[in-house]
């Protein structure tokens, strides 16, 4: 399970606090319908087989809305889970179990999702000298979330945002004059940071290398032309495929000797994973 960072536990609070307050807005009137003194127990279940994540949101979800409530857990962040599974239980008040609900489980289906796409697709390269990394193409207010969740799946991090590295794409390109121009730039406003270029042709590759990039990710590359930018590169810099990879591809490009694959799929074409919860009222 990838570990809580002081970041990543400051977005899953803020994460709860706004999806309980979408969800519960002026009040849960639903809730209204049960005794306020109502102890219930409740289990939750996978109707599918995936990749569990999401603990540390469920977690926080009950902090918020009932402290006292207990939470046992047959699973781990990172577990293969199948059909039919119990996932955790829950026992506490009635209705702080059901506010509560739809926001953990929503958590649980969406971070699970990304985690069960990970796995899959890490399971495809798993004796390939490669690294999968996600994307910036993540849900917006959950992008800490899925990138803790593609690392439960066992692919990696690309960057976090626009501030803790350079990636200097087409655009940036065109607007600074060129890829030497680009480089050297980055390079006078934090020397530190690392500097990734793209490119779309083995010629740019070479401009980014004479650059000084610290990494390459060459766009679109036929597998052909990634083995031919690995043999030009010469260990200079970190090459990263992107761009086409789907089950069919990824295999090939994994063999072709670059360093990293980046692969949007991982946080944008995530299907939620099947969940129930079912709740019973304990005896007084």
């Amino acid at each position: 399970m990838t570990e809580l960072n002081p970041d990543l536990q400051r977005a899953i609070e803020a994460n709860v606090r706004a999806a309980l307050a979408e969800d519960i807005g002026s009040g849960d009137i639903n809730a209204l319908l049960i005794p306020a003194e109502r102890v219930a127990h409740a289990r939750v279940i996978t109707r599918e087989a995936g990749c569990f994540c999401g603990r540390p949101w469920v977690e926080e979800v009950f902090r918020q809305l009932d402290p006292d409530t207990r939470i046992t857990w047959h699973v781990q962040d990172g577990d293969s889970v199948k059909p039919d599974q119990l996932l955790f239980e829950l026992s506490g008040n009635a209705r702080a179990l059901l506010t509560g609900e739809r926001t953990a489980l929503n958590f649980v289906q969406t971070l699970s999702g990304t985690a069960s796409v990970s796995a899959a697709y890490a399971q495809k390269v798993k004796d390939a000298p490669v690294t999968l990394l996600d994307t910036r193409k993540t849900l917006p207010g959950l992008r800490l979330a899925q990138k803790y969740a593609v690392g439960c799946g066992g692919c990696a991090n690309h960057r976090v945002g626009l501030f803790d590295a350079f990636l200097i794409k087409e655009n940036h390109i065109a607007a600074c004059g060129g890829i030497a121009e680009a480089v050297s730039k980055a390079r006078e406003i934090a020397p530190e940071t690392p500097v990734e270029v793209e490119v779309e042709s083995l010629e740019q590759l070479e401009q980014a290398l004479t650059a000084g990039a610290d990494i390459v990710m060459l766009d679109n590359f036929s597998p052909e032309d990634l083995t031919v930018a690995v043999s030009r590169n010469r260990g200079r810099a970190k090459l990263e495929a992107s761009g086409n990879v789907t089950d069919a591809t990824l295999p090939t490009l994994a063999n072709t000797g670059v360093d990293y694959i980046s692969i949007g799929a991982l946080t944008k074409h995530c299907r939620a994973l099947d969940l129930s919860m079912r709740l019973s009222v304990e005896e007084a």
